[in-house]
């Protein structure tokens, strides 16, 4: 009996030895691609700068236009358009991990790494997770931006921090994806090209005005497009409340998004590495 319990503890203890070293190797490989992105501060500012430009060009054309537009009345526009700026910042600053991990590529430096003990998982996560970080931070600025234009958000501070949350899983699916580009080609013009393939998104959805307007091909394709609920879950916290039935729709897209993007990457590391 003392023996099968000093094994059943060798074993959990070597489970979770592995669990930390895994756990590290994450971490280590996360801040190392946080701190090349922050190595070039100039690759952060265009996608910031631009959502910027469009949420203050959008609130002085279109601010007045809540007054106009079925289900808005009495409702801010700022609130409405904003997400669209944080979604329009995500996709425009997708590709900064990706573009990192390309140098390593170019240099050398990858190919190192795989011929350490280190968890392939592990190789795959750390710049995923850095890019989507680096997009919680953009979308920590937009806001910022937009509570100085007067954004009075339904559900306060909190709602404003689940915003912020939103686009970190949403920025996980769009970092996934060029990750993956650049796994698969190595180039650093494809990954930049790569991120580009999810901009039409941002239009085939309820850009402008809520869903209930839409109509024809576009209200079907917007009902096909993640980013509408996405949009849709942000918007109900900034203007109306913590709505379930807005909110889970928009963690589930961003979930199947990112777990979708993360075996698109796993699958290009895995050709990759059957090439060598």
């Amino acid at each position: 009996m003392a023996t099968a319990d000093l094994t059943s503890g060798t074993i959990s203890y070597q489970r979770k030895q592995t669990s930390a070293s895994w756990l590290s190797q994450l971490f280590l490989l996360t801040r190392r691609n946080l701190v090349n992105i922050f190595r070039t501060p100039e690759a952060l500012i265009p996608p910031i700068a631009i959502s910027v430009f469009f949420l203050v060009i959008y609130q002085s054309t279109l601010g007045t236009a809540a007054g106009f537009i079925p289900g808005l009345s009495g409702k801010g526009y700022l609130g409405f358009i904003l997400p669209l700026s944080i979604v329009s910042s995500s996709l425009a600053g997708a590709g900064i991990a990706a573009q990192n991990l390309v140098k390593d590529l170019e240099n050398g430096y990858f190919d190192k790494l795989l011929l350490t003990p280190i968890s392939r998982t592990a190789v795959v996560l750390g710049p995923i997770l850095a890019g989507s970080l680096v997009l919680g931070l953009q979308a920590l600025i937009v806001v910022g931006v937009g509570l100085l234009l007067g954004l009075d958000p339904a559900t306060g501070l909190p709602g404003l921090l689940a915003v912020v949350g939103l686009s970190v899983l949403l920025g996980t699916g769009f970092a996934g994806f060029t990750v993956s580009a650049a796994l698969g080609t190595g180039s650093a013009a494809a990954t930049q090209s790569a991120g580009f393939l999810f901009f039409p998104l941002t239009f085939l959805t309820a850009s402008f005005v809520p869903l209930e307007l839409l109509g024809g091909w576009l209200k079907t394709a917007a009902m096909f497009n993640p980013i509408t609920y996405v949009l849709g879950g942000m918007r109900s916290l900034m203007l109306t409340g913590w709505e379930t039935s807005e909110l889970w729709p928009a963690v589930a897209a961003c979930l199947l998004l990112a777990v979708a993007m993360y075996g698109l990457a796993a699958y290009a590391l895995r050709v990759r590495t059957r090439r060598k």
